[in-house]
């Protein structure tokens, strides 16, 4: 289960009073700051479901830890945005994280079960960061505003989320491909519209900013590697 997206908490009216230069470099420099933090615990989660036999347990219960990701999840962000202007907003953030990392850790441990899984996640890796290098680059370039793509993407968000849902009953291949390819797309997209929103002034606090943006980021790069272990090394396995 590794296609999430948050309620739109802070969506609406995106670009509506927008701040001065000086604030939109701060919350630009603060959100690219903490994002590189935030992948910390990420690595630290995705170590601890690795080495403690967590990843197996959720393997061998895939309901359940669908059940415990939505719960977790949403929880810690309703949380997280709660607290927003605060310090526990990042601590919970932080936290949040973390948890990503455990719940990756299952994908984590079955891609590391190929021959070739380590340089499938490396792959994967270099691959996101190509994906957020070149829509940071579009969210500075393009001078249309894109926040009217939200309701779509967020649709299809939706989607996704039902279809990954279904699919650990049904366990159909094609249709998990399916699903991970529209992930991609849709929050590469997603990651084009955040990041701009935040270089266009119109996302004024850094943790909410960093939130979304994780989550694009955390998408992008679960589903590609899921797609690289299918096409590349699904059958060859240690």
């Amino acid at each position: 289960m590794n296609d999430y997206r948050p309620s739109p908490f802070n969506r609406a009216g995106a670009y509506a009073g927008a701040p001065g230069e000086v604030v939109r470099n701060r919350v630009l420099r603060n959100t690219y700051w903490l994002l590189a933090v935030s992948l910390i615990p990420t690595v630290l989660g995705s170590a601890v479901g690795l080495y403690t036999g967590i990843n197996r347990v959720m393997a061998a219960s895939p309901g359940m830890s669908a059940i415990i990701f939505l719960l977790g999840a949403f929880g810690l962000m309703f949380g997280i945005e709660r607290n927003k202007n605060s310090g526990l907003g990042v601590a919970l953030l932080l936290a949040f994280t973390f948890f990503m990392g455990v719940m990756l850790s299952r994908l984590l441990g079955f891609v590391l079960g190929l021959q070739n899984g380590s340089q499938l996640i490396m792959m994967a890796f270099g691959g996101t960061a190509v994906v957020f290098g070149a829509m940071a680059t579009l969210s500075t370039t393009i001078k249309r505003d894109l926040s009217g793509m939200q309701k779509w993407l967020f649709a299809g968000a939706i989607v996704i989320l039902v279809a990954a849902l279904a699919n650990i009953f049904l366990q159909l291949p094609a249709m998990m491909l399916a699903i991970s390819t529209l992930a991609v797309v849709i929050f590469s997209a997603f990651m084009l519209v955040d990041l701009q929103r935040v270089v266009n002034g119109g996302e004024t606090n850094y943790v909410s900013a960093t939130l979304a943006i994780y989550l694009d980021v955390y998408n992008v790069f679960s589903n590609l590697l899921v797609l690289l272990s299918a096409f590349s090394g699904g059958g060859n396995r240690n």
